[in-house]
């Protein structure tokens, strides 16, 4: 399969999609603000989506909070929570019966099956490995039978897993920012789960699922996420949905070279807010993805003149030490 990943259009419906596990963080404030700017600058509408599929790990105050912080941060959206918008529900976990939706779309195609490996069986086995340290999925369940899979069932005690099968394909696409990218899905990624055998449904067919709901047209994140493009691919074809452009920026690393999270604690708003208003944390940000000229402080729109693309570096940046 070869592809754009969608064509941009008049339009335009960008989106952030935060994982409330915890306070924004640098890395989360930087993919919020080229979201924001990549749509603005089009004339765009923009939507947040609360991505709290799993509600243990991201307990609703966490996302009542993001949304505090983006506002904070002067970042306005169209869609979302506290807003509301004819695309709700905004949260993930309140969507999931638009998910099984599609799964019964796709159990209907033959293409899903059970699967009944844990996590820790499939690393401690030779199964492969892609460059990145995800396993890649051998197809051990692949196949079973209806009685198979109950003695399965009956044997381990667990409700299994739901897996999509892959076609023997190419998915080749051209990102807005990194250029073209391709995988051989049987090799590169596997039979990937759908749902989990605790019954959550995956991130590949959750946000495959809200962003064709919602009428995205344009996704920015992080590259770490560049190499879940062709899985999303496929499920918008298998779907049939259309699928929105794709820009993937590099990944922000502290001044020690590991990639930001919610555990750096020097890094989080929380600690950033005391010490830095809103326009200078956007303005540094601004400065790293090499769209401002200095550090110096900046608002989200008064950035919309200087933003392009072209100007965003594709390796990854790191924070020189003293920055924040």
């Amino acid at each position: 399969m070869n592809g754009q990943g969608g064509q941009e259009t008049m339009a335009v419906t960008g989106r952030f999609a935060p994982s409330p596990s915890g306070r924004i963080h640098l890395g989360n404030i930087l993919c919020c603000l080229l979201a924001w700017l990549s749509a603005r600058q089009k004339g765009g509408r923009v939507i947040l989506r609360i991505e709290d599929l799993d509600i243990a790990r991201c307990p609703r105050r966490y996302g009542e909070q993001m949304c505090r912080d983006i506002q904070w941060l002067g970042l306005d959206w169209d869609e979302g929570p506290v807003i509301g918008g004819p695309s709700g529900p905004y949260e993930q976990s309140r969507r999931t019966a638009l998910y099984q939706a599609a799964l019964r779309r796709l159990e209907a195609q033959g293409l899903v099956y059970p699967c009944f490996c844990t996590r820790a069986e499939l690393h401690a086995a030779s199964a492969p490995h892609r460059e990145d340290g995800q396993v890649v999925y051998p197809g051990t369940c692949r196949g079973l039978t209806a009685e198979q899979a109950a003695e399965r069932a009956r044997r381990t005690g667990r409700a299994p897993a739901l897996r999509l099968q892959v076609p023997e394909e190419e998915i080749t696409f051209t990102d807005g920012h990194m250029g073209e990218y391709r995988e051989w899905l049987p090799a590169d990624c596997g039979d990937f789960l759908l749902r989990r055998s605790d019954g959550i449904f995956a991130y590949q067919l959750a946000v495959v699922v809200d962003d064709a709901a919602m009428g995205v047209t344009e996704v920015v994140r992080g590259a770490d996420l560049l190499a879940s493009t062709p899985r999303q691919l496929l499920l918008y074809r298998l779907l049939g949905l259309e699928a929105p452009a794709f820009y993937h920026f590099p990944l922000l690393l502290g001044s020690d070279g590991q990639r930001l999270s919610k555990r750096n604690a020097d890094a989080g708003l929380d600690t950033l807010g005391e010490r830095y208003t809103a326009p200078e944390i956007l303005g540094k940000l601004a400065y790293l993805a090499g769209f401002n000229p200095s550090a110096e402080p900046r608002s989200g729109e008064s950035l919309l003149e200087d933003f392009a693309w072209e100007r965003v570096p594709r390796a990854d940046i790191r924070i020189p030490e003293g920055l924040f």
